[in-house]
């Protein structure tokens, strides 16, 4: 990898995003300035899912437990005119650091209007597509709680795995309104928190139809760093003629942003795709 040369973070949340609770813009700031990241984009929350939450649930959220009314979640509404403010005061103390407007929607087209809605409200630059539900629009379910609360067998991760990524698929070409697919191992965080190790080779056709879909439709696959992307996704994303990635910490608090971005962008850089003149930029395939 070239010396010293980070990518921006183009994942990170805030105090406006629901489920940060610890969340601080002014913080992830100062520690993008000293990883010395050229960029940070904060992609705040926008959940428009009521989630279906049963009363055994243990959801790993608890200062959001009572939101729960009659065993559904909802979420709440980004607060966009106080995320702009705190955009400005930041860009304005740190003059030095790029800072990029964003939003990361889940399920952005079972909510098509809403979505449509929500982006004409402001200037969102990055904006991230994502994926944390199972079911339907009509009844989803958190995927975090669905794996506190169903017996993990190899048959149930299976059918969770390729339902997962058939709805990315339908995701992908059902909707035009982001530019970045957000952690396509989303799912693999839960079978890891299960006690389960998942081999994403016993799923490679399904994953090479999601990943030659978001190819084909331009769009950039995040690399996001919560958990290390396994390489053989990387591979397979080159291979079937992905573009460009995106490096996100997916950072809930200040000092995560960034985290583990030297070999993320080692690993990136090992299969072929670099960085571009333009440091903003996503780094792109180099043939």
């Amino acid at each position: 990898m070239h010396e010293h040369q980070l990518p921006p973070d183009n994942h990170v949340h805030t105090q406006f995003s629901w489920d940060a609770t610890h969340g601080s813009m002014l913080d992830s700031c100062a520690r993008a300035c000293e990883l010395g990241l050229p960029s940070i984009a904060f992609t705040e929350h926008v959940d428009a899912a009521r989630w279906i939450v049963p009363a055994e649930a243990d959801v790993p959220f608890p200062p959001f437990l009572t939101r729960i009314v009659d065993g559904v979640f909802d979420p709440p509404e980004l607060d966009v005119d106080g995320y702009f403010e705190a955009v400005d005061d930041c860009q304005a103390r740190f003059p030095d650091l790029r800072i990029v407007p964003g939003l990361e929607i889940g399920e952005p087209h079972w909510f098509p209007d809403a979505t449509r809605r929500l982006l004409a409200a402001g200037p969102f630059i990055r904006v991230l597509g994502s994926l944390h539900s199972v079911g339907t629009a009509s009844a989803p379910r958190l995927i975090d709680e669905w794996y506190f609360t169903e017996e993990i067998t190899d048959a149930a991760e299976d059918a969770a795995v390729e339902s997962y990524l058939a709805e990315a698929i339908r995701l992908i070409e059902t909707c035009d309104h982001f530019e970045v697919f957000a952690h396509i191992d989303y799912l693999t965080r839960q079978i890891t928190r299960a006690g389960r190790e998942h081999d994403p080779r016993r799923f490679e056709d399904a994953y090479r139809e999601t990943l030659t879909s978001l190819a084909r439709s331009g769009r950039v696959l995040e690399i996001n760093t919560r958990l290390p992307l396994d390489p053989i996704i990387l591979r397979w994303w080159y291979e079937v003629g992905g573009a460009a990635v995106s490096f996100g910490s997916d950072a809930h608090e200040g000092p995560k942003v960034g985290a583990g971005f030297a070999a993320a962008a080692a690993a990136a850089e090992s299969v072929g795709f670099r960085p571009q003149h333009d440091p903003h930029d996503f780094w792109r395939r180099t043939g």
